[in-house]
């Protein structure tokens, strides 16, 4: 039987074990044997279970001030299960995000991101805020007082950029205010536009990926006779593998420990007395206490600016001055900072 049905496949898909060894057996380098060198795939993962969640979250799911709360309620509270896929949609959408930065900081701290990988820096740099907006547009959707008064603040501070702002402010809420049309605008990007954006630079960078190769880094406990690369399967993908299960039994842990829970209905004639959005933001949501509204808006916007350009930025640095390592301390400043305003904003009351 076993063989009738694997000549059944051979006949209609003439691969043999040794083309398939080729095609999958890409050299890999020999540093991505420690864990820490693959956080590239473990966002990827954790995309694929947003997508399967999201899915059946968007089965009972419906967009509109006068029906997401109470839809988001029989899921957590009626439909079988549905507690835990919310869960595991919101933890996977958190560690994600965090996967996401861990994974950039990584290519800034090693340099990947030089000659001739700068174009693949930018696609990251592009995944990274389309990860952060997929994350505000989700708990937008609960509708929620904190999802009303974030995508409220948001447009506001939309509204303060110059020249663009107005429209930006539109678009986000599809009105001069929060209206009918804001959550189906919102579900439109959480589910579609944004996820569909990200699936295509997934493919533009992995993409690039295989076309350039993989950065190689030797470190001081290697022999020079030992190997520099090893085989993506079965070695490799055995490690992505074990990444991923850990990941769904972490998921599943922290769904099952740490339930997410509902909050208080959106009220737009109560202004909750602390704001506050999800820990991804608190590093803007801190700049924007500290400086006047378009200045911190503008200020933002050259941050963002200067990390798409830093390959270039970095490579003027080392050509015409002394200074060849500056990102390094560049970029240990700006992990101190981000750590501080992240803390600073999570340990005050307002």
């Amino acid at each position: 039987m076993v063989t009738a049905v694997r000549n059944w496949f051979s006949e209609r898909l003439p691969i043999t074990g040794v083309q398939l060894a080729e095609l999958t057996n890409e050299p890999v380098p020999n540093h991505l044997k420690r864990w820490w060198f693959c956080l590239g795939g473990t966002p990827a993962y954790l995309f694929v279970v947003q997508i399967v969640t999201g899915i059946l979250l968007a089965f009972y799911y419906q967009p509109g001030s006068h029906t997401a709360y109470e839809s988001i309620n029989t899921i957590t509270n009626e439909v079988t299960y549905g507690w835990y896929i919310r869960s595991v949609h919101k933890w996977a959408a958190t560690l994600m995000i965090a996967a996401v930065i861990l994974h950039q900081m990584r290519v800034y701290f090693t340099g990947a991101y030089r000659k001739p990988r700068e174009i693949n820096w930018m696609v990251g740099m592009c995944l990274l805020l389309c990860t952060l907006i997929i994350g505000f547009t989700g708990y937008s959707l609960v509708f929620e007082q904190l999802s009303y008064w974030g995508a409220t603040v948001a447009a506001n501070i939309c509204d303060t950029i110059p020249y663009v702002g107005v429209y930006a402010k539109r678009l986000l809420l599809a009105g001069e205010t929060y209206n009918e049309q804001t959550l189906p605008r919102f579900f439109i990007l959480h589910a579609a536009v944004l996820p569909v954006t990200m699936i295509g630079l997934l493919v533009i960078h992995v993409g690039i990926l295989r076309l350039q190769g993989i950065s190689e880094f030797r470190f001081a406990d290697e022999a020079d006779d030992k190997p520099k690369t090893f085989d993506f399967f079965p070695d490799h993908f055995y490690t992505e593998v074990l990444i991923g299960l850990v990941l769904m039994i972490l998921l599943s842990v922290l769904a099952t420990i740490l339930p997410v829970e509902l909050g208080p209905k959106a009220d737009p004639l109560t202004t909750p007395e602390v704001i506050k959005p999800e820990w991804w933001f608190y590093v803007s949501f801190r700049w924007l206490k500290l400086f006047s509204g378009t200045f911190a808006v503008l200020s933002s916007g050259l941050i963002v600016f200067v990390m798409f350009a830093w390959p270039f930025i970095d490579g003027w640095i080392r050509k015409h001055t002394k200074y060849t390592e500056a990102s390094v301390w560049i970029g240990i400043v700006g992990v101190f900072l981000l750590v501080g305003l992240t803390v600073w904003e999570a340990v005050v009351a307002h």
